[in-house]
C-alpha cells in the first residue's frame, strides 16, 4: 500500500484516540449550566456485569474468516435498515481473505469507510467501486481527502444519513495530515449507493457526528473538540423533522444558538465515538474514559436530558486487549471508542461495542487479522435507590 493507506490504516485510530495521548487535568469539568428536566436516574446508583457477546463475536470472525469481502475495520456504528436488516457501519476496512493461519494478505483491499449489512440468513459486504477495484462508500475526492464516517442516522424518504469526518494531507510528513471539514452523506434506504455529499457545520473546529440521537422530529448531534486538553462533547439539534440535513442550532449551555460559536462541553472525557439514548426516565451515555492515557475502562453516565449535564462516571467493563499484559502481549495494541447499540438493547441488557487496533500498521495488522476488529460486550446494567 502506498504512504498515505498506511496512515490512515494503523494511525486512524491514533486521531480517533486522540484524547487518550495526552494526559489532562484531574480537575477539568464541562462548564456549569443550568440542569433541564427531573427525573429519578440521578439519583440512583448504578451497577453492572459485563461479559462479551459470543455469538456476535463468532458472527463476524466467522464472516471476517470465509472470505465475505469484509476481514475488519473500526468505528462500528449500526443502523436498522429496511426489510429487517442491520447496517453495521465502519470507517477504516480490510477488504480480501484472511488467511487459513489467521494472517491477512500483504496486499489486501483497503478502503476508508464500509458497511456490512446482516440479515437474519446472511452478511454482505457494501462499498462502491467494482468487485475488481472496490472504493469506499463515500470515496476520496480527486485531491486526496478522505472521510471517515460518524453515527448514521434515518433520513426522509426511507434515505439513510451519514455524518463524515474530512481528512486533509497538508504537507510532505507522515503525520501532515487532519481533519477539514464535517461533511454529510446521504445513502438510498435500500442499496445505501451514494446519492449525494453536502457540507455540514464546520466553523469552530468540533467534529460532529461522534453520535446521533433521533426523538420524533428533533435529531440531536454530538460532537467532539479538545478544549485545554480534555477531549469534550457538544450538542447541536434540528427540529424539522429534516435530521442532519435540517437547520442546526447549538446548546450554548441556556438555551438554543443558531450560532456554532456559541456551542459549549457538555460532558468532558469523552472519546471521539460515544453514545447518548433514553435509559428508564433520563438519558445514558457510554464512552470510553480519555481522562488517563490508553485507557482501558468503559463508563456510563447519568442525566436527565440529551444535553446534561451528565454526572460522574460508572464504570462497565475494562478491556482485555490494551498492551503488553493484555491479551495479546502486545504493547502496540490497544481500544478505543467503546459506545452503546440502544437499537439492540433487551430490557436492561446493553450492547456495547469497542474497537481494537495496534500502533504497528505494517506488520501486526497483518500477522494477526482478528487485532484489527470490534469488540461485543453485552452489559447487564441495573439501577437502584
Amino acid at each position: 500500500m502506498d504512504r498515505k493507506t498506511l496512515v490512515a490504516t494503523g494511525l486512524a485510530a491514533v486521531t480517533l484516540c486522540a484524547g487518550v495521548l495526552v494526559a489532562a487535568p484531574a480537575d477539568a469539568a464541562a462548564p456549569a449550566q443550568k440542569h433541564t428536566g427531573q427525573c429519578s436516574l440521578v439519583d440512583k446508583t448504578l451497577t453492572a456485569t459485563a461479559s462479551v457477546d459470543q455469538p456476535l463475536t463468532d458472527t463476524f470472525r466467522s464472516y471476517a474468516e470465509t472470505g465475505g469481502g469484509w476481514t475488519g475495520a473500526d468505528s462500528t456504528y449500526s443502523l436498522p435498515l429496511r426489510g429487517g436488516r442491520t447496517g453495521w457501519f465502519f470507517s477504516d476496512t480490510f477488504l480480501g481473505t484472511v488467511n487459513p493461519d489467521g494472517s491477512r494478505p500483504k496486499d489486501s483491499p483497503f478502503v476508508n469507510n464500509s458497511i456490512v449489512v446482516q440479515s437474519a440468513k446472511e452478511m454482505s459486504t457494501v462499498t462502491g467501486g467494482t468487485a475488481n477495484a472496490p472504493e469506499a462508500i463515500v470515496p476520496p475526492e480527486t485531491d486526496g481527502r478522505w472521510y471517515w464516517i460518524g453515527d448514521p442516522a434515518s433520513g426522509a424518504k426511507g434515505t439513510v444519513q451519514v455524518p463524515l469526518l474530512q481528512f486533509t494531507k497538508f504537507g510532505t510528513g507522515q503525520w501532515d495530515w487532519g481533519w477539514s471539514a464535517n461533511r454529510l452523506a446521504t445513502l438510498d434506504g435500500d442499496t445505501l449507493t451514494l446519492q449525494s455529499v453536502s457540507d455540514l457545520p464546520s466553523a469552530t473546529g468540533i467534529n460532529w457526528g461522534s453520535w446521533t440521537l433521533q426523538d420524533g422530529r428533533t435529531t440531536y448531534i454530538y460532537g467532539i473538540k479538545d478544549i485545554d486538553g480534555v477531549r469534550s462533547a457538544h450538542v447541536a439539534r434540528t427540529t424539522d423533522g429534516k435530521g442532519l440535513a435540517g437547520a442546526w442550532t447549538y446548546w450554548d449551555g441556556e438555551g438554543w444558538s443558531d450560532a456554532e460559536a456559541d456551542a459549549v462541553a457538555v460532558a468532558p472525557y469523552v472519546s471521539n465515538e460515544f453514545s447518548v439514548a433514553r435509559y428508564k426516565d433520563g438519558y445514558l451515555m457510554i464512552t470510553q474514559d480519555t481522562s488517563e492515557l490508553f485507557s482501558t475502562r468503559i463508563v456510563a453516565r447519568t442525566s436527565c436530558s440529551p444535553i446534561g449535564p451528565f454526572g460522574d462516571e460508572v464504570e462497565l467493563y475494562r478491556t482485555p486487549e490494551t498492551g503488553i499484559f493484555g491479551s495479546y502481549g502486545d504493547a502496540d495494541v490497544f481500544t478505543y471508542n467503546a459506545h452503546e447499540h440502544p437499537e439492540m438493547r433487551k430490557g436492561d441488557r446493553l450492547l456495547v461495542t469497542y474497537n481494537v487496533n495496534t500502533f504497528d500498521n505494517v506488520g501486526d495488522v497483518y500477522d494477526d487479522a482478528s487485532i484489527y476488529r470490534p469488540r461485543f460486550v453485552d452489559v447487564q446494567l441495573s439501577a437502584t435507590e
